[in-house]
């Protein structure tokens, strides 16, 4: 992929990555620039992007969200229009104090938080550091959309060849220049390759042109099974926290099993599986992906096993959603 090499280049880019209704702004956090988008008034939410993507992946989910919360969609360090840096590592623990920075910044005492695939990894380590710090009322709810997590074998050998020296030079020098490998990628986050949205592949093409992306790809690469460990020790200190696990039943990415895995070490959450839906449910059900996320977050629906919902769902809330799935 061609990287950005004039002012007139990356203001075109810029531009194709906003999000109508939104205000783009930036913060340098201990040096480093992060670029997020905000919009609405209310209780402040947080949305956290995953592996290869930026906040463009909330395109279709800003405008309803911002009805009931202060949205904030970051792009994380290295990621779309956010610095890229020569740090050694790229892990979930920087990224999760790079994001508790963010709230610290922003005066944010209490905020709801969802981070979908490595973004989930994000969030499930963001959860447990405010929790060992004896902070845990800073995240007041969790939403994990088909986070990454030890119980999901898919990608285990890719990620160890990649981390080889001879996988490194393909990520940085031969992964750029191969776009249908990347087109074929993202087409199969989808249940049905039907809904991508036309501009989709061109919005998270803009994202990885910038220069240094794949480098910073490789970092969180050679990060990857450190990081499963992590994600495995972070759950106990957070079982009790409020959670809904949303999920995709064509989910390829992250495999659908693993949520089963992960709801039983979360003693105070819900599953919901979305039939038909694969990896990337905020854009391929975006009405339906946006109403199960305000019922949870607007009203505890579905409830989670330590605390009593005031309504259960009625059927038409339910329609196309699977009620919350037990081992």
């Amino acid at each position: 992929m061609p990287e950005l090499d004039t002012a007139e280049q990356a203001g075109a880019i810029l531009e194709l990555a906003k999000i109508a209704g939104t205000e783009e702004g930036s913060v340098t956090l201990d040096g480093v620039r992060w670029r997020y988008l905000h919009a609405g008034s209310g209780p402040p939410l947080l949305l956290i992007h995953g592996f290869m993507a930026y906040s463009f992946s909330w395109r279709f989910n800003m405008e309803a969200l911002s009805r009931h919360f202060s949205v904030y969609a970051i792009d994380l360090p290295g990621c779309g229009f956010s610095q890229r840096t020569d740090a050694p590592q790229c892990s979930l623990a920087s990224d999760a104090e790079g994001v508790l920075r963010f709230m610290e910044h922003f005066g944010m005492e209490q905020a709801d938080v969802l981070g979908t695939s490595r973004g989930g990894g994000v969030a499930i380590v963001l959860a447990a550091l405010a929790a060992q710090r004896s902070m845990r009322q800073r995240i007041r709810r969790l939403v994990l959309v088909c986070p990454i997590n030890p119980w999901s074998s898919h990608g285990r050998l890719l990620t160890r060849l990649l981390a080889t020296a001879l996988g490194g030079f393909a990520v940085t020098h031969i992964l750029p220049r191969l776009p249908g490998v990347m087109l074929r990628y993202f087409r199969r986050l989808y249940g049905d390759p039907s809904r991508i949205a036309p501009g989709s592949i061109e919005g998270y093409k803009a994202g990885l042109d910038v220069p240094g992306s794949f480098k910073h790809m490789l970092r969180i690469v050679r990060s990857w099974h450190c990081d499963l460990t992590l994600i495995e020790e972070s759950l106990p200190a957070i079982g009790e926290l409020p959670t809904l696990l949303l999920w995709g039943s064509r989910d390829t990415a992250v495999y659908q099993s693993s949520a089963y895995a992960l709801q039983g070490r979360l003693k105070n959450s819900a599953l919901v599986m979305l039939d038909g839906v694969g990896h990337v449910p905020y854009e391929e059900v975006p009405e339906e992906f946006n109403r199960v996320i305000c019922d949870f977050l607007l009203h505890d629906t579905p409830p989670t096993p330590l605390e009593t919902a005031p309504e259960l769902p009625t059927s038409s809330q339910v329609s196309s959603v699977a009620a919350p799935l037990k081992d």
